[in-house]
Formats: C-alpha cells, structure tokens, sequence
C-alpha cells in the first residue's frame, strides 16, 4: 500500500511545506535507497559476463570493438543524465524515474537473446539511458530529501546501495555463469530487478520536487539563484566557468574513465593470466564492494571534514591502484589493488556529488546534478576508447598505465582548483 503523505512543518501565513532532513523523510528515503540498489543490479549483470562473452561467444579479439558495449553505455547514459536533470526540474522527479525503469525491461532479454554484437550494443544503449534517468533522479531525490545538513551522507548511502549491488551482481553472476554457462542463466537476475525497480517506483515513491522548491525559496539569495539563469549558464558553470563545478566534473569523467577501464579489460586481463571464471568474479565483485560500502562512511565524514580531502586523496589512490594492477601477475596481488581502486573509488564518488549539491543552488541544482553526471558517465565512453585502442597497440597493461597517469593528474587539478571550504562558495 502507499507511504503516507511527507511530513510538513507549519510555516508563516499557515502554509503547509515539507520538512527536510533524513530523521523527517526516513521511510521515503530508504525506500529511495532500495530502489537505488536494484539500479545498481541492472548494471552488476554486465560486470562479470558481458566481457567474457565478447570473446567466448561473439568472436570479437580486438579490445576496440569489445568495448564497444561501454562506450556505448557511456554515451547514452552521460546524454540521458542531462536531460535528467532538465526534466526533473519541468515535469517532477518520478515520471523520469518510472520512465527510466520502463526502458531497463527488455534490457536482459536482448543480452539473453542476442544473436549478434549489435543486439549487445542495443541493450547497453537502453541501459545507458535507463540508468541515466533512474540512478541521476535517484540523486536528485535523496538531496532534495536530505536538506543541506547531512548531503554527504545521503550520497554516501545512495551509491553504497547502488554500487554494493553492482558488486553483489558481479559477484553472483560469475557463480552463476561458472556453473550454468555465460547465457542465459546469469541475466534472470535483471529480468527480477527490472520488474522490483519498476513496482516499486510507480506504487510507492513520492514526488520530492515540492522540497527542492521550499529549500530554494528558504535559501539565501546570491547572484546564483537568479530565475534568469539559462540552461546555457548553468551548463558553463558546472563544465567550466565555476572552478569546483568545473573541476569536480573532470574528477568525475576520469573516475569513470577508469571504471570503464576496470570493467573492460580487467576481466580480459585476468583470463589472459589464467584465472578461472569465478575468481574472476571475486575480482570484479570485490571493487565495486569496498566502493560501495566505504561510501557510507566518506560521504558523512565529508561532511564534518570538507569535501577537497576526500577528492583529491580519493583520485590518488586510485592511481596507486592502477599502477598495481599493471604490476601484478597474481590473484592475491590483483584482490589487494582492487580494494585499494574500491577505497579510493569510495572517498571520491559521494563527495563529488555532494560538492555539486554544495555549490548548485536548489532552484538549478537538478540541472547542475545532471551536467556533471553528464561529464561523469562520458568518462565511460572515453575510457573504453582509450583503453581499447592502447590495448590493440602496445597491450592492455600499457593501457592501465596511461589511465593511471591521467588518474593522478585529475588528483592534482582537483587539489589546485577545489575550493576547500564546505559548502563550497557560490556559482559564478
């Protein structure tokens, strides 16, 4: 049956309007966060399998065109985050998300069914755009929610959610495809988070637009709340003109470049050096684990301690991990640098979304939100091209070692450009 209503405070001239904060919007938010997770569970399908199928089903020997998939997912979820964040400021935050659990349906009957690459290309185009508008409203929801007191625990616990079932998913879908085959056993899995996510976002969620809107009417007024702010500005500011806005967006574009990387050619890699199936699983499983669960606790200490720390040391670390990858030649080697990719992962990802929250104010910030998710999720696309084709020339560990560089010198700019107050100063 539906939730109640929100809770509301009286406030002057007797008008009902919503309470922020975690405490107030409780059962609404974790509902939100489970939601989040069968997110995630529509990604964890690909992890484990969708690599190994490449080569083992389709034929497809050249790294490029195997990661065709994630290039693909890349671009279409960066494009669908953009116009996440436009259509949950026109329209409200929970048609976009029903819409986006519509198109995630035929999602794993196109990779059970597939009897070409192009049908996989396809079904990560759908995905692409299903997790988009789920995961990007998802954020938007949980910040609307949360207030500005406690952001970066709500973003901690939103990606710990969905990143833990990513993990979860990787993990159960190489038992899965180690004893029952790479098809069709292991995508059963997302025909049953498609159908949960999609329940449960149109019978029980609840529209929070009214609470962006009581926090913009109650916030300060700066330069950057103006009504006159254009789509156009808003996009410059977030990709450019604003030095966090700007900066948090390339941090999140080689975060994912090397999660692109990670899900690509690491499976390639270790199956190359003789691993089984399910310890491959273990790997995949493993990174995206210590990712999700650490957020819970980086994105509240983010809060007390400032979001620059946690960015800058978060995008270092992973750069130390890539670097150990490329070294390593064992199961145990591997395992320890995925932890320390899934630690520093974990610093780096709620806090650069609580820093947008930061710096956005609630009139633009679904806007803001999703042209840094567009940014983000490029990264996708722009490290499944640069990995391939560096892979095809000179090897996959020469290509681990380029995005390791790159890695590290986003920490720097971070470092240089972040402002270190929190919240951070207003939008220019």
């Amino acid at each position: 049956m539906p939730t109640s209503p929100p809770p509301t405070t009286r406030a002057a001239g007797h008008t009902d309007a919503p309470t922020l904060g975690l405490r107030a919007n409780l059962p609404q938010f974790l509902l939100l966060v489970a939601v989040n997770a069968l997110v995630g569970g529509m990604l964890g399908q690909e992890r484990t399998v969708l690599p190994l199928l490449a080569a083992g089903e389709f034929g497809l020997t050249a790294h490029t065109a195997a990661l065709t998939f994630i290039a693909a997912f890349g671009l279409s979820k960066a494009a669908a985050n953009y116009a996440a964040g436009t259509w949950s400021d026109r329209y409200g935050r929970k048609p976009v998300l029903v819409a986006g659990w519509m198109l995630a349906v035929p999602v794993p009957l196109l990779l059970i069914w597939a009897p070409t690459w192009t049908w996989v290309i396809v079904a990560n185009i759908l995905l692409g755009i299903s997790q988009g508008l789920t995961w990007s409203t998802t954020v938007v929801m949980k910040i609307d929610l949360a207030g500005p007191a406690r952001r970066g625990l709500a973003m901690g616990l939103n990606e710990a959610a969905g990143y833990g079932a990513v993990a979860a998913t990787a993990l159960a879908t190489g038992y899965i495809a180690a004893h029952a085959g790479l098809r069709p056993e292991p995508f059963y899995l997302g025909i049953a988070f498609a159908a949960l996510g999609l329940g449960a976002s149109v019978l029980f969620v609840r529209e929070t637009r009214g609470h962006a809107h009581h926090e913009a009417a109650t916030a300060p007024a700066t330069h950057a709340s103006s009504a006159t702010l254009t789509n156009r500005d808003i996009f410059a500011a977030t990709s450019w003109r604003d030095r966090t806005l700007s900066s948090v967006s390339q941090a999140g574009l080689v975060n994912n470049l090397n999660d692109g990387l990670a899900w690509g050619l690491f499976p390639v890699l270790f199956a190359g050096a003789g691993l089984s199936v399910s310890r491959i699983g273990w790997l995949a499983a493993a990174y995206p684990a210590v990712w999700g669960l650490g957020q819970v606790a980086t994105g509240a200490l983010s809060d007390r301690w400032g979001r620059k720390p946690f960015i800058v040391t978060g995008m270092l670390t992973q750069a130390v991990a890539l670097a150990l990858v490329a070294l390593g030649d064992t199961f145990g080697t591997w395992l320890a640098a995925a932890v320390l990719l899934g630690a520093g992962t974990a610093m780096v990802y709620p806090t650069l979304l609580a820093a947008i929250g930061d710096v956005a104010h609630p009139a633009w910030r679904a806007r803001s939100v999703g042209i840094y998710r567009l940014w983000r999720d490029g990264g996708f696309a722009v490290g499944a091209l640069l990995a391939g084709v560096i892979a095809d020339l000179w090897g996959v560990r020469p290509a681990i070692w380029v995005v390791a560089a790159l890695t590290a010198t986003s920490g720097l700019i971070a470092h240089r450009r972040i402002s270190p107050r929190t919240p951070a100063s207003p939008a220019a």
